[in-house]
């Protein structure tokens, strides 16, 4: 064994140097970027194509970082610009091609990360999830680091209609024990998300992204890096808020510009960031009561998905905008405006 690894050693120095990290656990890793990654950010960017900018910082800086798609890498934007692919002629590569199947790549995943040191991910629609989904249970259940990359995770992807469209999709996962699910908002959520994900060494992640350009959302209350607590305010009042609206993804956008409304008609309006369960409920008590203060029962939540579970936080006198039936196949724009996910909407609801 030892005549193996010296003879591999001679011929490839470096990663043995980093195999022998692996093994001992003394993996580098340092996030190499913050909120001022995007400073001058004003053009609406999906937030898998801000997570494409952030994996083409990682490379150096987490060199067991691999990954991969099911066979949709040019829609997940799962690849390193300047890395090889993996092949048995090419060892060394950091691109994975699985080819469609989605439970074999996250079986794959599992191995690797059970095997130690290496941080493996892997892209694919987020309605294809149900693929793969025993391969996710497991590495939850094994407290695996796994990151998925999950894409056009809405009714927001437009034309491929009701099949490609996923509604309960991400309720289902929020419901699976250790899996840790995020949903940015917009590109610099994504670099925290992202940050996120690779610190989680306890469980695997789930980062949930939209295929359609989400604005930024400027001028916090809180400062984005926030994300990390699975929610924070993005827009607050004086005094203790009439209504607390909180949204997810590609519904935040939505969300400030109903509480803005709002305000306009005088009303005290708190808006909450809300893209991850999973983080808040590791908060303390005193932060959670900071973000949804006890007093305030009127809350709304804004999701385009269905509404179970939102209850458990907008409460007895709260409400939800949801979406508890099946999508169509029509322009994003279109399709959000018929099944009512729109500004008017949550201030009707508010009000």
């Amino acid at each position: 064994m030892e005549r193996t690894f010296d003879q591999y050693k001679s011929v490839y120095p470096e990663e043995a140097t980093l195999l022998t990290q692996i093994i001992s656990g003394e993996v580098p890793g340092e996030f190499p970027i913050d909120e001022s990654y995007f400073p001058d950010l004003t053009e609406k960017l999906a937030s898998r194509a801000s997570s494409q900018k952030v994996i083409n910082t990682l490379d150096n800086n987490y060199p067991t970082l691999i990954g991969g798609s099911a066979d949709l890498t040019e829609s997940n934007l799962t690849d390193f610009k300047n890395l090889p692919s993996f092949s048995p002629v090419n060892r060394s590569g950091r691109n994975i091609h699985y080819g469609v199947r989605e439970h074999g790549m996250g079986a794959v995943m599992n191995g690797m990360a059970m095997y130690g040191g290496i941080i493996p991910f892997g892209g694919t629609f987020l309605v294809f999830s149900d693929y793969m989904r025993p391969a996710i249970r497991l590495a939850a259940m094994q407290n695996l680091r796994v990151i998925y990359v999950f894409t056009h995770d809405s009714i927001g992807l437009g034309e491929d209609g009701p099949t490609h469209q996923p509604v309960e999709h991400i309720q289902s996962l929020r419901m699976i024990p250790g899996l840790t699910v995020i949903r940015p908002a917009d590109s610099h959520e994504t670099v925290y998300a992202w940050k996120s994900a690779l610190e989680n060494t306890t469980g695997p992640t789930a980062l949930i992204l939209s295929r359609q350009g989400l604005p930024v959302i400027k001028d916090k209350t809180a400062p984005v890096s926030d994300l990390e607590k699975g929610a924070y305010i993005v827009r607050d009042c004086e005094g203790t808020p009439d209504v607390i609206l909180m949204g997810t993804g590609s519904e935040l956008d939505l969300t400030v510009k109903a509480g803005e409304k709002l305000t306009e008609s005088g009303k005290k309006v708190r808006v909450v960031s809300f893209p991850s369960w999973e983080l808040f409920e590791k908060q303390s008590e005193e932060y959670k009561k900071s973000i949804f203060s006890p007093e305030v029962k009127k809350r709304i939540s804004v999701e385009a998905g269905v509404s179970f579970g939102w209850s458990k936080y907008t409460g007895d006198e709260g409400c939800q905008i949801a979406l508890d039936h099946f999508g169509a196949s029509a322009p994003a724009n279109t399709l959000y405006e018929q099944f009512g996910i729109t500004v008017e909407k949550i201030v009707e609801a508010a009000l």
